[in-house]
Order: C-alpha cells, then sequence, then structure tokens
C-alpha cells in the first residue's frame, strides 16, 4: 500500500477501497452465473452497478469504517421470501472462492472470517424473524 493510499487508522485490516470494490464486482460477476444464487439475485437487483456500489459502501463501512453505507441489510434479506437460510453457505462459498482468488491470503482470511460472522448472522435472523410468533425457537 503506498502513502497516497493511507490506510484509515480504524480499518480492521490492510485493504483499500479500490480492492474492496473489485472483489464486490468480481463477486457478483460470479452470482450471476450461479445456479441457484443467480435467479434469487435477479429477481430483485435491476441496477447491477449499483447494487454492487451500494453493497461496496456496505463493505467499506464494515472494514475501513468509512460511514460509505446507510440501510438495513436485515430487513431487506428477511423481507425477500425468496431469500432462504440454506442460500447464505452458498453466498459464503463462492465469496470466499472470490475472496482467495482475488486477493492476498491474509486479506482474504481476514475479510473471509468477517463474511463469516455477517453472513451466520444474516441466515439466523432470517430463520428468526420468519418463525410463528406461538412456536418455540428454533435451535440452529
Amino acid at each position: 500500500m503506498t502513502d497516497t493510499q493511507a490506510q484509515p487508522p480504524l480499518a480492521r485490516f490492510d485493504i483499500t477501497a479500490e480492492q474492496i470494490s473489485h472483489v464486490v464486482a468480481a463477486f457478483y460477476a460470479r452470482v450471476r452465473q450461479h445456479p441457484v444464487l443467480g435467479p434469487v439475485f435477479a429477481a430483485h437487483v435491476q441496477d447491477w452497478p449499483e447494487h454492487e456500489e451500494k453493497i461496496a459502501g456496505f463493505w467499506r463501512n464494515a472494514i475501513l469504517r468509512e460511514r460509505s453505507y446507510s440501510g438495513n441489510p436485515m430487513r431487506v434479506h428477511v423481507s425477500r421470501e425468496d431469500v432462504k437460510a440454506e442460500h447464505f453457505p452458498l453466498w459464503l462459498e463462492l465469496f470466499h472462492d472470490v475472496l482467495q482468488t482475488e486477493l492476498p491470503e491474509r486479506t482474504a482470511r481476514q475479510w473471509g472470517a468477517l463474511a463469516d460472522r455477517i453472513g451466520e448472522g444474516f441466515r439466523t435472523g432470517v430463520v428468526a424473524m420468519r418463525q410463528p410468533k406461538d412456536q418455540p425457537p428454533k435451535l440452529f
């Protein structure tokens, strides 16, 4: 990383905003080709460049702490009936593949660990928020 790309002081790990955007674009290029995830995303994303920029903002916020994202991703995932808990392991597997292909090993591991925590939170939230209120909690 050059001096002109100085790491933000609160960044979780060493990565640039440009690398984040690159990974997000590479990931969604693969999502569009995925036999299970592709149709789910296609049903909800009409403007891929806009979606990719929004998600890159999410990751810049999560990793670089840029304050570049505003939204409620849990609400978005829960409100999409065709987004299923079983999609999250597929999403994470594909995301890890892209990270390992596009980034240095250490950075890929660090971002992958963060993605695992976030993805598991979304998966758990989708299950919990969709279960009937009068039934006992579904344990994982």
